[in-house]
Formats: structure tokens, C-alpha cells, sequence
């Protein structure tokens, strides 16, 4: 070995120590977001984890007896809010901070005393099986989870493997200990929420079984296996549908001491008797295949009964993908919003499949994953953003099984698309766009893939062209998509213009020059829905004449969805050069940013908006929401660049936290906390499907961004401080630019990007 490559050698042998000691889950809150709109769990998973095993401190019904939406159900996007003081149980599904909601399935929920099967309600304690809890008994961090259930003096743990929830009660003395399986709860409960659960108790620790709803996934399966560390004395359940028909089952007492339990609403028991802090295990594996799979899964994934190790191992694998970035601040408030936005940009999308590979799909057979591992929960009209592209930095192995799980979405449809929002084997069509393409064309630009190029064209040629789906027949016939023919219609256009430029940088790269000129000239699309005389985009009706009542700063039936004119209608993200000139040039422009940003909201344009609040807003820039998510950023392509800088600093400072309410909106899939991981970082990808980053304003002292090539990507900041917020000076390798943009390139590379801030602008920078 020649001296260069010994010490090359020994700078990775070094760095590899260095990973390995240093513990990054200490600057991480799982508690972040869980109040007001946050939407987060602060429950026990691993990165990406299947299971996800978090308390419920509330159950909810969607409707109310007179079948009206209940408003409070949305508070419970993720099962827990942080100003409740009751436990209702742990369930092992959850999605963080989505705008919609499901999951909450299986609810496990240890008590003492008289067996009580009624969760009760929350405002009257004792008045069910749920327990009263204080936050100073309650500690959360990456993979644990642990609270005192004041009402029964039980210390509740939990921790988990990516497929398997792992829970340790300790109880107090007692012949009267219960364990409750509650399989009638679930997170946007509706009468019709359960279409069916089978329980079998294969012996006197095991139990095995499913759960099949029906609820924003619309058929979907989860099997279950439920091991105990001792056996229970005695068991049973209570059936809360009213069964027309029963078979001969009528022979037997199937509420006590039966091994089959079915039926629409169950609610299982098992009982113990337990010594003085005794501590009853439990290991539950879930599965999309089956209960054998589930079997499969707990018994390879956790053989033992070693609750520590599970969650230091657990602890580990968090501290390994969290050390991907090392930062260092100026407070220790910012590491920790820092990396506790690193853990939610790591919560979903969620591995799918069993330790075989065998996974449900989007069909609803049993599919065998090749060559990827299957992942499901694409919230991606947020997360193509910003979150994937993150993931091309650093976590581009695990997108590229993202992509081939998105392709074997599409190969399973029997629309042929790529999914919208893809959801336990299910397509929930939520939000507009067809934004796998997005992912794909980042990937594929930044090298970051392996699939086949012309097999990924097909999929997302495929996906453009369904002339059902979402005003798209209209779309590709009229060059729009009419309002008085698909509402949103605006906000349809502008996305699918975006995403047929995306299609189009795949078909270059596949050297398809007819695709390239077809979905080129798609992606020109968003001019049709430009109104000149006004300014604004605005809706457009099928006969080629604009729709007259028109306000552009009414979120409601303008056009957009969960925008208006004014933010949402500046979403050309792939041609904002064209788009600026379009709606005036640079200073008209930069004009318009500043109205955006200081302009006060009127209440009666948001009032209506159960996931818009004050707390995201700054003027008319609703940063709680995705839409707007770049418009900081394109001050850079006016005259007055210097107000991006100033924008993202004040939005890194004031809309995010290290505290409970530490999140301005839903976190929706962590595309809100990849926001802000690039944005402190210093840059952001306002084009996703192109190389190109857009610089903003770091508020990080250092970074050092570990790369899967081995390589690694230095930031530093000079004169960093609160009130420098500002660039002075950029160099690249030692080199100054005058650009305001990075490539994909320069982070692969290994380069070292140092930022000069300074207090005042330079309003030279880029000359």
C-alpha cells in the first residue's frame, strides 16, 4: 500500500470510529410537530419501519351521530396530541403529518382491576379502559417510547424492529392484570371502518389473525402475530357487530375461552396474574402477506426476549442514518430541530414487504420484490419537493427501491400508472399531478437510479396519457384542464405542465426525440392558463373564455387547491426564467414576491382551511402548506437575489422549533423538515429533475454530508450569526462563483462549499 493510499485508508478507518461514537439520537424529539397541526407520532419505529408503535391519546369517530364530519378527528391524523392527559392504548400504524388520515391498527392496552372492554371518554377518567398520564412520566426518543398509565400504575415501554413492535409492562401486583387487543379502534374511525377481524389463539402466549378496512385505503389487509413472554390464565373477546347470520358457531361460548374470534368489531382480552413490577412482554409482527409471513417475520427478526438490546440495536440504526449529516450550530435548540427534522424525513415512505420479499400489491396478489426492497406511503404531491431529492443525496440506494416499488405500482395497476399517493396496496388518488415522474426524472438525472430507462418512460408515457384520470383527457385535448370540467383546474395544469417537462428530461436520456418533443411541448402548457390582462393565472372554462368571478387570493373555488393566484399560481418551476418575463420581468416580479410576503391574509380566505392556520403564514406566503415551498427561492432569478437569503432565514427561524409546536403545518411525509434540512444547509432544489440547486442562506456553523460513493460534501459559513444572514462571498474548492446555484455534481464530487455571510447584502455577489 503506497503512502496516499494509506492515508486515505486511514481517513475511513478514522470517520468510521467517528460515526460509530458519536450518538446523533440525543438531539432528537420525536415529540416535535405533535402539537396543534404537527401531526407527528412519538411512538417506536425504525428508519422507514414497517411497524410504527405509538400511543392513541384520543378516539375519535369521523361522524357525528347526525353524520356530520367531526372536525376533531383531523387533530388525530396521527393518534396523538400533546395537550391530551389520556392513553387510550398503542397502535403499531401511523402516518406522520399527513392532511389526511388512516391506520391506528391494533391497539394494545394493558389494565388492572375489574376488566372493562369500553375505551370510555377521554373528558370523564375511569370511564373506560384508558389511562390518565403526565408528560414528566413520559419520555420519548428515536426507537422508544415509555409513559406511566397513572390509573393502573403500569410503566408502558415500547420499541420495535423495522416489521416487529416489541412492548414491556411492568404491573404491579395483581390477580386482576389484562391485556386488551382492541381491533374496533382505528385512526378516521367510521361505522363501516372495519370490514373484518379474525383472531386465533394457537396456544397460550400466541395468537395470530387480521384486520381488513375500509378507510382512505380502501381494501386493505394487515395480518398479525401476538406472542406474550408468559401465558395468559384465561381469555376472550366481545363482539360489537350485530351478526344476521352465524352458523353453527351458535354451538359454543365464543366469548370466553374460544380460540376463533370474527366478526366486524372485536375486542379482545387476556388475563394474568402478575407479582410486584412484574414485566409482561410482548412482540408484535405484522405483515401484508399473511400470518405465516407475520410468524416469519417475528421469529426472524426478534428470536429473544431482550428488550434493551432491541432498543439500543434500535437506537443504532437511527444514530447511523441520522450521522449522514454531521452539523454543527450555533445553539443547541438548532441541532436539534435539525435532526429531529433528519428523523421525520425517515418515518415514511415504510418498508412493505416481509423478510422473504413477499409483499400485497396494488392488485391485491402476493408479489415477490426482485432486485429492490418494497416500499409504500408516497405522499407525493409533498415529498417530490423536496424530501426525494434529499434522498438522492443521501439516501439514493433507498430511493432507487422507492422507484422500483413506484414501477411495480404501475406494472400492478390496472389503470397502468404510476402511483399518486400509494397507500398499503391501495391508490387513494389524493392531491393532483402524477408526481412518480418527478422522482423518477430527479433520479434520473442525478444518476442516482438503475432502472431501464425506456421501461421508466413507458411507465410515465403511460401515466399522462389515462384521459380519465383528473381533467387529463381535457389536458392533452385542449392544452388545459377546464374548471368547469374538473375543478382545481388551474392547479392541475400548472402540475401536470411541470410533470410532462420531467417526462420529457427522461425521454432525452433515453434518446427518445419523439417523446422528448411531445412531452416538451406539454410541459408549455401552464401559458394557457396565463391571463395577461390580469396578471395571474386563473381558471379557464371548455370553450376557450375565462371564468368572470375570479378573486386571486380566495383559496376556494378559483381554480387552485390549497393555494390561490397569488402563491400557487407562480408554480413553474421548470421554466421561472419564462415565467418572470411572462408576468413582467424581474422587478414587476420581485414586486410581487415582496406583496406575497408582507401583505396581511384575510381570515374569511383560510377560514374554511382546517390545515392552513396562522401559525404557517407570513403574509400571503403559507409556508404550512407545499405549493409555496420554492417561492423564497425565486427571488434568485430576479434583480434583488438578496431577499431569498433574507426569506429563508426568517422562515428557518420563526416556522420552525426544537419545542411540541415545532412544526407550522402538517410535516406532510417529512416534506416540511426536508425543506428545512436543505434550507439550513443553504441550498434547495427548487426543479426537481434537473442538477441544480438554488442557494439560499445557511444558518448551520458546519455540515459534513456523508455520501454512499464514499466521498464526502463540506459546508462551512463564515462569520455565521443570527443577524448575518446575508452572502458575502461563495467558493466552490476554493474557488469564488458568482452563481447562485450548486449542481448535483459538485455534492457527489466531494467538494467543500464555504459561505461568507455578512449582516448587510452584496448586491454584487453575482456579477
Amino acid at each position: 500500500m503506497n503512502k496516499v493510499n494509506f492515508t486515505y485508508f486511514l481517513f475511513f478507518i478514522t470517520l468510521s470510529i467517528f460515526c460509530q461514537t458519536k450518538d446523533f439520537t440525543q438531539f432528537v424529539n420525536p415529540l416535535v410537530g405533535t402539537k396543534n397541526m404537527g401531526h407527528t407520532f412519538p411512538g417506536a419505529t425504525t428508519p422507514f419501519g414497517m411497524v410504527q408503535l405509538s400511543p392513541e391519546t384520543n378516539l375519535q369517530v369521523m361522524f357525528t351521530e347526525d353524520g356530520k364530519y367531526n372536525p376533531d378527528t383531523y387533530k388525530y391524523c396521527a393518534g396523538y396530541q400533546y395537550d391530551d392527559t389520556t392513553i387510550f392504548g398503542f397502535s403499531h400504524t401511523h402516518l406522520s403529518g399527513t392532511g389526511h388520515s388512516d391506520l391506528g391498527d391494533f391497539l394494545v392496552m394493558p389494565t388492572t382491576g375489574t376488566l372493562n372492554l369500553e375505551p370510555g371518554e377521554a373528558k370523564q377518567p375511569k370511564s373506560g379502559y384508558h389511562s390518565q398520564f403526565s408528560h414528566k412520566n413520559e419520555k420519548a426518543s428515536a426507537g422508544y417510547y415509555s409513559v406511566l398509565l397513572d390509573d393502573y400504575n403500569i410503566q408502558a415501554e415500547l420499541t420495535a424492529t423495522d416489521r416487529v413492535g416489541f412492548h414491556q409492562y411492568a404491573f404491579p401486583k395483581t390477580d386482576e392484570a389484562h391485556i386488551i387487543l382492541d381491533l374496533v379502534a382505528n385512526i378516521y374511525l367510521h361505522d363501516d371502518k372495519n370490514t373484518w377481524t379474525f383472531i386465533r389463539v394457537e396456544n397460550d402466549s400466541l395468537i395470530t389473525g387480521y384486520k381488513q378496512t375500509n378507510g382512505w385505503a380502501r381494501t386493505k389487509f394487515v395480518y398479525f402475530a401476538m406472542q406474550f413472554s408468559k401465558p395468559f390464565t384465561s381469555y376472550g373477546h366481545k363482539k360489537y357487530d350485530k351478526s344476521k347470520y352465524n352458523g353453527f358457531y351458535r354451538k359454543f361460548d365464543e366469548e370466553h375461552n374460544f380460540p376463533e374470534m370474527a366478526g366486524k368489531n372485536i375486542r379482545a382480552y387476556f388475563n394474568f396474574n402478575t407479582s410486584e413490577n412484574e414485566k409482561i412482554k410482548i412482540k408484535f409482527a405484522l405483515s401484508s402477506v399473511s400470518t405465516e409471513g407475520a410468524l416469519l417475520n417475528l421469529n426472524t427478526e426478534l428470536p429473544h426476549w431482550d428488550f434493551e438490546k432491541v432498543k439500543n440495536e434500535t437506537k443504532e440504526k437511527w444514530n447511523k442514518e441520522l450521522s449522514k449529516i454531521d452539523v454543527e450550530t450555533e445553539t443547541l435548540e438548532q441541532k436539534e430541530s435539525f435532526y429531529t427534522a433528519m428523523y421525520h424525513s425517515m418515518l415514511s415512505p415504510i418498508i412493505y414487504e416481509d423478510v422473504d420479499g413477499k409483499y400485497r400489491g396494488l392488485d391485491q396478489n402476493i408479489h415477490t420484490s426482485n432486485g429492490f426492497v418494497n416500499h409504500t406511503v408516497f405522499s407525493l404531491w409533498d415529498t417530490y419537493r423536496a424530501l426525494h431529492p434529499l434522498y438522492n443525496i443521501i439516501q439514493p440506494k433507498r430511493n432507487n427501491d422507492m422507484i422500483k416499488s413506484m414501477l411495480a405500482h404501475h406494472d400492478q395497476s390496472v389503470h397502468k400508472m404510476l402511483p399518486i399517493w400509494s397507500h398499503y396496496a391501495n391508490e387513494n388518488w389524493c392531491m393532483v399531478g402524477y408526481h412518480a415522474v418527478s422522482v423518477i426524472a430527479d433520479a434520473v438525472a442525478k444518476n442516482t437510479t438503475d432502472v431501464d430507462l425506456n421501461y421508466a418512460l413507458k411507465a410515465a408515457s403511460n401515466t399522462a396519457t389515462v384521459p380519465y384520470f383528473d381533467g387529463l383527457g381535457y389536458y392533452m385535448n385542449l392544452g388545459y384542464v377546464p374548471e368547469d370540467k374538473s375543478s382545481s383546474s388551474v392547479s392541475k395544469t400548472l402540475e401536470y405542465a411541470y410533470n410532462d417537462w420531467c417526462i420529457a428530461q427522461i425521454a432525452q436520456k433515453a434518446n427518445n426525440t419523439d417523446a422528448y418533443s411531445t412531452f416538451l411541448k406539454r410541459s408549455k402548457n401552464y401559458l394557457n392558463v396565463y391571463d395577461q390582462s390580469i396578471g395571474y393565472m386563473r381558471p379557464k372554462l371548455a370553450d376557450g373564455n375565462w371564468r368572470k368571478e375570479f378573486d386571486p387570493l380566495n383559496t376556494h373555488g378559483q381554480g387552485f387547491i390549497e393555494g390561490n393566484a397569488w402563491n400557487y399560481g407562480l408554480y413553474v418551476p421548470h421554466e421561472v426564467d419564462k415565467m418572470i418575463a411572462m408576468m413582467g420581468g424581474k422587478d414587476s416580479f420581485s414586486k410581487h414576491l415582496d406583496k406575497i410576503f408582507t401583505t396581511p391574509i384575510e381570515d374569511k380566505y383560510i377560514e374554511h382551511n382546517e390545515d392552513i392556520t396562522r401559525d404557517g403564514i407570513i403574509g400571503n406566503y403559507v409556508h404550512g402548506n407545499e405549493p409555496g415551498h420554492h417561492i423564497p427561492y425565486l427571488y434568485n432569478f430576479t434583480n434583488e437575489p438578496w431577499k431569498t437569503q433574507s426569506r429563508v432565514r426568517m422562515i428557518v427561524d420563526t416556522m420552525y422549533s426544537n419545542k411540541e409546536d415545532g412544526l407550522c403545518g402538517n410535516d406532510d411525509a417529512g416534506q416540511m423538515s426536508a425543506w428545512y434540512i436543505f434550507s439550513t444547509l443553504g441550498f434547495y432544489p427548487v426543479n426537481p429533475g434537473s442538477t441544480k440547486y438554488s442557494i439560499g442562506s445557511p444558518s448551520i456553523q458546519s455540515a459534513i454530508i456523508l455520501l454512499e460513493n464514499g466521498k464526502k460534501f463540506t459546508i462551512k459559513t463564515v462569520n455565521q450569526s443570527s443577524k448575518n444572514v446575508y452572502l458575502s462571498k461563495i467558493k466552490l474548492n476554493g474557488k469564488s462563483i458568482s452563481t447562485l446555484t450548486i449542481d448535483h455534481d459538485d455534492i457527489e464530487n466531494g467538494s467543500e462549499l464555504i459561505f461568507y455571510m455578512g449582516a448587510k447584502p452584496n448586491k454584487k455577489l453575482t456579477e
